[in-house]
């Protein structure tokens, strides 16, 4: 069935949409020729900005389901009664790759997760690893120029990145994890995904939890051996993205158990690591995970641009009942993701289909910008107001958190049995021998390509104090490598 006439953009109908208009035959093409300049004006226009980091991303619609009562915990209306569903959308991502990169590399996968409850949009906006590489906002910048091109060769650099993991040796938990088996995923739907902060709840009472995420996949953890990867990179650079959808296409839904570690407030303080610390994890002989859910992925987006690209995730955007933690890492997060689209999209970015609410109205006075829709018509623009507009709850959506001394450039509180080193050694001790030696093997290959002996021996000395043998299986292998 015929959709009608191609029309302008204007909604005229085109005549000649093969030709452009000439003096002549042969001739000049003509100014007046107005179809031509807005498809040319248009075309230069159709991409904008891509992601600093998480570039590279593919996405789904699909609903979360509560499956255990939290309401001890929480008062987000989303999580208030066993077998509500919620409507969801996730991005997964590479981090550090461009728009055009391969999907099947040597990368943590971000994970974002939208939430459109009722009470609006929630965004939980991690990662498919527990932890990180760095503790505070203030190194990520740095930390990410180590990741991306260098500004004299054009090339990422083996000396940039190991100089930095080097000097901070926080990152040997995150390293270890990210050059062991699932350091490549197979799919987007063979591995695990983590809100990775530590995020507080709060219930009806006022009582205050502090709690961690994590989905585990129900397909079953699925990796690739850094060979199969070059080969599947070359071959197929869209390799997760189009298996994804097509699982979908093929009604194969993707399903996660939805999971969290929940800490009350009160030991916090005197637990054995920082609880705040993104470069660790709670193991989980103390807080053990408790499964509160169920999270399907069953529609894919119709336009990967209007849904994928355009789409917007912030830590910030919490509900009532979720609020954040003294997390330095979220902390800063919480401006530089919402900065980040403001910039890459539009100040109302947060109008497009895929980012507004879905379950209820968001009612603010911001007003006007690029891209404006008018939705607010003749409305007041401020509040108070005695003309019907909204008002403030007086209620906040998370609980204060006690804080006492100084204002300065504070290090993060350190807890007994806090160090860079010691959670990386027992993540190292876990592997079998057959999964210790792919970890050296592909550590030493990425090591023995730094031009600098101190930054060698720097690197390797991390891995050393994390644990003995690990730094001297890793010193021959790169000596080795290296002649």
């Amino acid at each position: 069935m015929t959709q009608g006439p191609l029309t302008t953009e204007a909604g005229a109908p085109v005549a000649d949409n093969q030709n452009s208009e000439t003096a002549g035959i042969g001739g000049p093409v003509l100014v007046q020729d107005q179809l031509l300049l807005e498809k040319l004006a248009h075309f230069n226009r159709e991409r904008i900005p891509e992601r600093v980091v998480h570039a590279r991303g593919a996405g789904a619609y699909g609903t979360f389901t509560l499956t255990r009562d939290v309401s001890q915990w929480t008062r987000a209306k989303f999580l208030s009664e066993v077998g509500k569903e919620t409507e969801t959308f996730l991005r997964f991502s590479t981090v550090a790759g461009n728009l055009g990169s391969a999907d099947a590399v040597r990368d943590p996968r971000g994970w974002a997760l939208k939430f459109y409850t009722e009470e609006g949009n929630y965004d939980l906006v991690g990662n498919n690893t527990p932890v990180f590489f760095i503790k505070d906002a203030i190194k990520f910048p740095d930390f990410i120029h180590t990741q991306k091109r260098d500004p004299y060769t054009g090339s990422q650099e083996a000396d940039n990145v190991w100089d930095f993991w080097g000097l901070s040796p926080e990152s040997t938990h995150q390293v270890t994890w990210l050059f062991g088996d699932r350091g490549i995923p197979a799919s987007y739907r063979h591995m695990n995904g983590y809100g990775s902060h530590t995020f507080q709840w709060n219930n009806e009472a006022g009582e205050v939890f502090w709690v961690k995420y994590h989905f585990k996949t129900d397909q079953g953890i699925k990796n690739l051996t850094q060979a199969e990867a070059n080969a599947l990179a070359g071959e197929d650079p869209d390799s997760h993205q189009r298996d994804l959808r097509e699982a979908i296409e093929r009604g194969d839904f993707p399903t996660w158990t939805v999971q969290v570690q929940i800490m009350p407030a009160a030991e916090a303080a005197e637990y054995r690591f920082n609880p705040f610390d993104l470069t660790k994890v709670w193991p989980h002989e103390d807080y053990p995970p408790i499964e509160i859910g169920k999270l399907e992925l069953n529609r894919n987006p119709e336009n990967v641009f209007a849904e994928v690209e355009q789409s917007i995730f912030s830590p910030a955007h919490f509900v009532p009942g979720i609020g954040p933690s003294p997390d330095k890492m979220l902390q800063g997060r919480l401006f530089g993701y919402g900065d980040a689209h403001r910039y890459r999209v539009g100040i109302n970015a947060d109008h497009l289909p895929v980012n507004r609410p879905h379950a209820t109205e968001a009612r603010t006075n911001s007003r006007d910008g690029y891209l404006y829709d008018g939705r607010h018509k003749g409305a007041k623009n401020y509040e108070p107001n005695s003309f019907g507009g909204p008002h403030q709850t007086d209620r906040p959506l998370w609980q204060p958190v006690p804080v006492t001394g100084g204002t300065g450039n504070h290090p993060a509180a350190v807890h007994r049995e806090d160090n860079d080193f010691v959670q990386a050694g027992n993540l190292y001790r876990l592997y079998s021998e057959d999964e210790k030696a792919r970890l050296v093997e592909n550590l030493s290959g990425f090591i023995a390509k730094v031009s600098r002996d101190d930054i060698v021996e720097r690197a390797i000395n991390n891995f050393r104090q994390a644990d003995g043998d690990f730094g001297k299986r890793l010193e021959a292998a790169v000596q080795a490598l290296r002649g």
